[in-house]
């Protein structure tokens, strides 16, 4: 069983259905081509799923025939919400903590809707609650771009320094009061250092990994680390070839090396899985959903005990569910 707290595979499926024909829902459940679909995924034991409404650049959206942020986010969550009312048995839209634990009761896969990259929110207050109400309960504050909550992740040291805007500071307060989980994946380091002033209840990294081990930008520094943890939050393993090893490969021993690290630096609570899968490529060891159990085998082996591997597979996510959402 486990919780992956980040993919991209619901936007890929509407890319795909405007591509290819069929539909989003039919990619979404069934794609042997993607990492993963939701066929493969109750297979592999997904107990939650995050799915990530990532969204791109205008350009790139409106050669997809969307004309608006906002026409793409609705289409991609209205992808996972039809896939959910296909397949009921198989996957579950939820928003609380309650509605996840009776999902699991059920034996029915929790999908949890999000955003990365939080450009759609446009700097109002009545869009973070419109979008609470889609049932969106993450959002990744940037992606690699200035946005109305702040800065990216920036190879420009200056950039990097840069932290979030008076309404990004305002939103995070707000999206903790209301029953958000706030991402800090993809911020610059200085949004990064503003989040954990602001935060009084957890906040996550949904897909980092260790700066230390790899000098990626996205990727968490020890400081960082330890801080997350002094707030009971947690990092998700991202397998990223560019974020693992810096002659960009991605092994099983590389991810378990990060897992070691991570937990070393500050303690096996702060571990989680973030995959990243659809939205990543290249030399790519962990390529398909149904790999996770292997992955949870060779971390045992690696020295980590059962428990502590249920603690990176899904115990200390389900722990931010209860701590963060209402």
């Amino acid at each position: 069983m486990f919780i992956d707290l980040h993919c991209d595979t619901a936007a890929g499926a509407v890319f795909a259905a405007h591509k290819e024909g069929g539909t989003a829902v039919d990619y979404l459940y069934n794609k042997p081509d993607a990492h993963l679909d939701v066929r493969r995924l109750r297979q592999a034991g997904g107990r939650a799923q995050f799915f990530a409404c990532f969204t791109p650049p205008l350009e790139h959206i409106s050669s997809a025939g969307f004309t608006t942020d906002r026409a793409f986010t609705d289409t991609v969550l209205g992808a996972v919400k039809d896939t959910a009312a296909a397949h009921p048995d198989d996957l579950r839209i939820v928003g609380t903590f309650a509605e996840y634990r009776q999902a699991v009761e059920d034996g029915v896969t929790s999908a949890f809707l999000t955003l990365e990259e939080g450009r759609p929110i446009d700097g109002k207050m009545e869009n973070l609650d419109d979008y609470y109400d889609q049932g969106v309960r993450l959002i990744t504050l940037t992606w690699n771009f200035k946005n109305c909550f702040g800065s990216p992740n920036s190879k420009d040291p200056v950039i990097m320094q840069e932290g979030l805007t008076d309404f990004g500071k305002e939103a995070v307060v707000y999206m903790q009061e209301k029953g958000m989980i706030v991402d800090v994946s993809h911020l610059s380091d200085g949004g990064f250092y503003d989040v954990a002033a602001l935060c009084k209840k957890p906040f996550i990294a949904s897909h980092s990994d260790a700066r230390t081990l790899c000098r990626h930008t996205r990727n968490l520094t020890d400081e960082m680390l330890k801080i997350l943890a002094d707030h009971g939050g947690i990092t998700g393993l991202n397998f990223c070839p560019e974020f693992i090893d810096e002659k960009g490969v991605c092994t099983y021993d590389g991810v378990i090396r990060h897992a070691h690290y991570i937990a070393n630096t500050a303690g096996v609570d702060v571990l989680a899985l973030g995959s990243d899968f659809d939205g990543i490529g290249g030399d790519l060891e962990i390529d398909d959903v149904m790999k996770m159990p292997i992955l949870l085998e060779k971390l045992h082996k690696s020295g980590f005990t059962y428990d502590e591997v249920e603690k990176i597979a899904w115990k200390n996510a389900e722990r931010i569910l209860q701590d963060t959402l209402r």
